[in-house]
């Protein structure tokens, strides 16, 4: 039985995965019995293309673009993954993160399409720098509203979270409804915002576009990668970290331990708000996306929820995060190509919502697995106990017979 807490954890989610699966291809077998013009053929084919995603398709050249748009697909939700753990690392639950991703889009934004560089790329690059630091600002002092209701006025970080989130929509649909210079309205959009490819203060590819051609692939998910391993370093490695650990498992006990707890709590939440702000920036700065801002107001951003049981899978874990992260979106690619054996696109959808429900179970099954470990361990002490007992009471039994025949 493996003693590391690590590849147990591992284990778990890999059961929470799997009881995934199961699920899934249970209901794609259900619905190819209920629909008449669907056959076991039909659900082989599905199963094959729930399990190769991108790699599903025989061209070469459409799976280097299903491919590298997974890949700028999973960047931000590392990000919003990264939030909701770092939160849930101090005892929070951070479900602003699609707030704090979208003022993170905004502050980045507003430096970005206003400064042109079409001419100087080198003078682009510091911009798109620039723009990616105002948006991390804008996303901290965001995250830094429920963090500080939080620690000093104890009101619960989910219920002002919720509000920040509708109140960051509507600010960016106003603001940006008033910003007519970057509206897109040379190709007739007029809800769309100009993108950062034609003006030179896009994210670097750092040469990942020539091995994934034709796709939106960006230097971001380096970026990404880069910043889970440094996160990981201070929540396992420094003071810091412990400090916002300890502040998660017992606010009051490490308050007795002489660490500022408020602090501890508004420092968490004003990373957390960065991290998704990053997300937002990474996502919104890639030269091939554009933003529609008319209907953020009533539609908040879905990298912002999903990051929650990104970070759940992974049990807040930063490194495992990615990990998480990239699966997620491995079985959303999946969803696109299930239509080509007949089936919905939202049996995707339905095996994630199960890992994501098992996910919540991830703590049970580590405790079955300590559990059987202990008993293994129990069996194994009882063992060695027992051996020199009965070693003693087999030398007892020689001795008493030795001095019966003597007295004979």
């Amino acid at each position: 039985m493996m003693k590391n807490p690590v590849l147990k954890q591992i284990l778990a989610s890999i059961i929470c995965i799997i009881c995934g699966f199961i699920v899934g291809i249970i209901v794609m077998l259900f619905i190819t019995i209920v629909n008449k013009d669907l056959s076991i053929s039909n659900l082989l084919d599905g199963v094959k293309y729930l399990f190769l995603g991108p790699f599903s398709s025989q061209n070469s050249i459409t799976v280097k673009r299903n491919l590298g748009n997974m890949i700028f697909y999973v960047t931000p939700l590392v990000m919003t993954g990264l939030s909701v753990a770092i939160a849930f690392k101090t005892g929070l639950f951070n479900i602003g993160a699609a707030g704090q991703f979208l003022m993170g889009t905004m502050g980045s934004l507003m430096i970005a399409l206003h400064i042109n560089c079409a001419d100087n790329r080198g003078l682009g690059i510091l911009v798109w720098l620039l723009a990616l630091i105002v948006g991390v600002i804008c996303g901290a002092l965001w995250g830094a509203i429920p963090g500080i209701f939080k620690a000093f006025f104890d009101i619960n970080e989910v219920v002002v979270c919720i509000m920040t989130n509708w109140i960051a929509a509507n600010i960016v649909t106003w603001v940006f409804s008033n910003q007519s210079s970057i509206i897109n309205t040379p190709e007739g959009k007029s809800a769309y915002l100009i993108k950062t490819s034609g003006l030179g203060t896009y994210t670097p590819t750092f040469g990942l576009d020539k091995i994934l051609p034709n796709s939106y692939i960006d230097g971001g998910i380096i970026i990404v990668i880069i910043i889970a391993i440094i996160f990981f370093i201070i929540m396992s490695k420094t003071k810091f970290g412990f400090e916002l650990k300890a502040c998660g498992a017992n606010k009051h006990a490490s308050k007795y331990a002489g660490m500022n707890e408020k602090k501890n709590i508004v420092l968490s939440m004003v990373i957390a708000g960065g991290l998704a702000a990053i997300g937002g920036s990474l996502y919104y700065l890639n030269a091939g996306i554009e933003l529609q801002y008319g209907s953020i107001y009533a539609n908040l951003p879905e990298y912002g929820f999903n990051g929650i049981p990104a970070a759940l899978l992974a049990n807040c874990d930063p490194v495992g995060v990615i990990f998480s992260s990239t699966f997620l979106r491995y079985i959303s690619a999946s969803g696109s190509r299930l239509q080509l054996a007949g089936y919905n696109a939202y049996i995707a959808s339905v095996i994630s919502s199960v890992i994501i429900y098992f996910s919540g179970f991830s703590r049970l099954f580590l405790m079955l697995l300590s559990k059987k470990r202990k008993k293994e361990a129990a069996k194994v002490v009882l063992t060695v106990d027992s051996t020199p007992a009965v070693e003693e009471k087999t030398e007892d039994i020689k001795n008493n017979e030795e001095n019966k025949e003597e007295t004979a």
